[in-house]
């Protein structure tokens, strides 16, 4: 029998199997791989496939494709500054339905399975309501299901308090979770399975000709994602390095090998760009004629923490006649979210006019190879200028070169420096 381009076959043990003893495997499934009922019953053979290979199986689900903002709009139709904890509240019923209605697609195909909410599959968490970080996991009901030959599905997203409080882990946080039950439950194999067939040198949609990467570092997947790629929450990743959890990231809708990500090794800082990310939706203030003394930029990024503002870019240009400009970046909706803030900080430490500004992107060039390869910076440079495109910004790490440039323009500036470096 076959089902979406993989063979399925339901198990018909001849001896009794000893499902404590077999190795687990945790698959993630996103919104667009539950979208509807057909692909939830899609999964589910795939995931029974799964199982008759010789695996214990914990799936993680997402809600369905649009539910979540379909929820997030609901609650600003009722109120207009809607509580923390409601919200986690409200967003967590759309795992819960999917997680659901797997299971019930399993048990229709002859297969055994329980659905858990992330309270009961023992993710416990902090109180940091819509955006949580997991403290700890007590897989102990997870572990006595898998022991029952069951397929155990689990609500991603979500935990609890130590007082039981429902929590979520922000966008994207299902990623979070499987990687977090895998490395809890020391499973064999981890698979983020979602839309796109891995990770590619730039997205497709920009840059045709992108590839897929093969293998990608911890550290250079960790950077693409903080850098605009939306394979990945950055979160997991930084969760998958410090428990190193090695997961492979694939489609949903075959079977063909994804992007495995793992711990660097020596091999890997050949390549010298790994690949290309572009992150759209960027806003930039400048803070103009800021008194060189100590104390004004702390007063500037505290009063930023305080508003819980998240930046990126942050330049400080050289001190001339006692002042400097203080610029940086963050995403367009923080800049709303910032109002006046950063006219009344100005005006306290005598700065001068503050100055914001939409329309930018950043674009951003990753590979663990530049700690051993010079001239990076040089060539990407090169290209954007060959391109007319005028850099307004420039961010480095030990394994990025990040630009600020108009929004505009970034299509164009990736597919050049995809072509500069024979991505």
């Amino acid at each position: 029998m076959l089902f979406c381009g993989y063979s399925f076959v339901f198990p018909i043990p001849s001896i009794p199997v000893n499902y404590s003893v077999l190795p687990i495997i945790v698959q993630k499934y996103g919104g667009t791989s539950v979208a509807n009922p057909e692909r939830i019953k899609q999964v589910a053979r795939r995931l029974l496939e799964t199982q008759q290979q010789g695996y214990s199986v914990v799936a993680v689900v997402s809600a369905m494709s649009g539910v979540t903002d379909s929820l997030i709009q609901l609650a600003k139709e009722v109120s207009q500054k809607p509580v923390g904890r409601e919200i986690d509240v409200l967003l967590a019923t759309g795992e819960q339905t999917t997680m659901a209605l797997m299971a019930m697609a399993i048990e229709d195909l002859g297969g055994k399975a329980t659905s858990l909410t992330g309270a009961q599959a023992g993710i416990v968490t902090n109180a940091f309501h819509t955006k949580a970080k997991i403290h700890h996991i007590l897989p102990d009901q997870i572990s006595a299901e898998l022991a029952e030959g069951k397929i155990v599905i689990v609500a991603g997203f979500q935990g609890e308090t130590s007082d039981g409080e429902i929590t979520t882990l922000g966008r994207g946080g299902s990623d979070l979770t499987a990687i977090a039950l895998a490395a809890a439950l020391q499973a064999q194999e981890c698979h983020i399975l979602t839309d796109v067939e891995g990770v590619f040198t730039c997205d497709p949609r920009v840059v045709p000709t992108a590839q897929k990467i093969k293998v990608i570092s911890y550290d250079e997947m960790l950077e693409m994602a903080s850098s605009g790629s939306k394979v990945m929450q950055s979160r997991s990743v930084e969760f998958a390095k410090k428990f190193n959890v090695i997961f492979e990231v694939r489609s949903s809708f075959n079977n063909q090998p994804g992007t495995i990500v793992k711990e660097e090794s020596p091999d890997m800082e050949q390549v010298v760009v790994r690949g290309i990310s572009i992150e759209r939706n960027q806003a930039k203030v400048t803070i103009t004629n800021v008194p060189d003394r100590p104390g004004c930029a702390a007063r500037i990024f505290t009063a930023v923490a305080e508003a819980q503002l998240v930046i990126d870019v942050i330049v400080q240009d050289v001190s001339a006649h006692g002042a400097t400009n203080i610029s940086f970046t963050l995403n367009r909706d923080e800049l709303e979210k910032m109002g006046n803030l950063m006219d009344q900080v100005a005006q306290e430490i005598v700065a001068g006019p503050v100055h914001k500004e939409g329309g930018i992107a950043k674009l951003s060039v990753v590979g663990i190879g530049m700690r051993t390869h010079s001239g990076v910076a040089a060539r990407l440079f090169e290209a954007l200028a060959q391109g007319g495109i005028n850099i307004q910004m420039i961010s480095t790490s030990e394994i990025k070169i990040a630009v600020i440039i108009e929004e505009s323009a970034v299509e164009k500036a990736a597919q050049l420096a995809h072509v500069a470096f024979g991505l």
